[in-house]
């Protein structure tokens, strides 16, 4: 029998990306639940839509993402990112069903010189991040059996990302200023969404305390968000597509209402020693994202 993953939103790049990579499951059903059936800024909608679902493990994918307007729109994102998250723990551990959470790189400040370890302080730096550790905080709190994902720079074939914005930008613009002085791990949803089913089998098929708690979770090497620019056109320019100059700027060029982490880079030696999940490096899931899309 097909296991059923409730996954909370429709519309997310992860979401697609986990419907999309379920196909390669035979035995993997895929359930995106968004608005009005699942609606995280209300509570109450919650409970029954996980009742009538009926699954085996639940996704906590959907999220609060717009990192600027959160500092302006504090109410709804510590909603959708945090009370919303405990109440999914509230029911799960009722039920007895697994959470597979995604969380953020956004919980730290960024002040380290080398990668995050799951166990090193958190210490957001806006609003963002205060809710989505709220979150972490409130999932944990309930008792479900769950298992909290913290990635980052997430980009795929679909939705809003900065792979398709600077894709989408190079058709019309010869230079770009990017960023030089972030440095963080690029995160295909493809990858996350490979991740998260075997995350969610592990739980499913072990009660080892090991395979519960917080784990880091993003794509192999690190890079700015420069380097990051430099890769896709590279790849774009390959295959006849729009690329452009990229003209490296600090962060204080580029002012923005929330504050980002400096350093953004997740050490994930946890989540392959526990998990067995080493996720692909981030070179050659750009190329593929990009051929998908210059191929569309």
């Amino acid at each position: 029998m097909a296991r059923r993953y409730l996954v909370t939103g429709q519309e997310g790049q992860v979401v697609r990306s986990l419907v999309e990579r379920a196909t390669r499951y035979q035995d993997i059903e895929v359930l995106p639940l968004g608005r009005p059936a699942l609606d995280l800024s209300q509570l109450d909608t919650i409970e029954s839509a996980i009742l009538g679902a009926k699954p085996h493990v639940i996704v906590s994918a959907a999220a609060y993402t717009a990192v600027d307007q959160a500092e302006t729109d504090e109410a709804a994102a510590f909603a959708i990112n945090a009370a919303a998250v405990g109440e999914i723990g509230r029911v799960a551990r009722s039920l007895r069903i697994p959470v597979v959470h995604l969380s953020t790189d956004y919980v730290f400040d960024g002040e380290k010189s080398s990668a995050y370890v799951e166990t090193d302080p958190v210490n957001p730096l806006g609003v963002y991040g205060r809710s989505k550790l709220d979150g972490e905080l409130l999932l944990a709190a309930s008792g479900a059996d769950h298992a909290i994902l913290r990635t980052a720079w997430v980009y795929s074939p679909y939705g809003k990302n900065f792979l398709r914005t600077m894709l989408r930008v190079a058709e019309t613009r010869d230079n770009l200023n990017v960023v030089a002085d972030q440095t963080g791990n690029p995160t295909s949803a493809l990858d996350i969404a490979d991740a998260v089913f075997k995350v969610g089998e592990n739980l499913l098929a072990s009660d080892d305390t090991r395979l519960r708690g917080v784990f880091h979770m993003t794509g192999s090497g690190d890079a700015s968000w420069a380097d990051f620019a430099s890769e896709i056109f590279a790849a774009s320019n390959k295959m006849g597509g729009p690329s452009a100059n990229v003209q490296p700027i600090t962060t204080a060029e580029y002012p923005t209402p929330a504050k980002r982490p400096q350093n953004s880079r997740l050490n994930c030696s946890k989540l392959a020693s526990e998990h067995g999940v080493s996720m692909p490096d981030w070179q050659s899931s750009t190329l593929e994202v990009v051929r998908r899309l210059l191929s569309a």
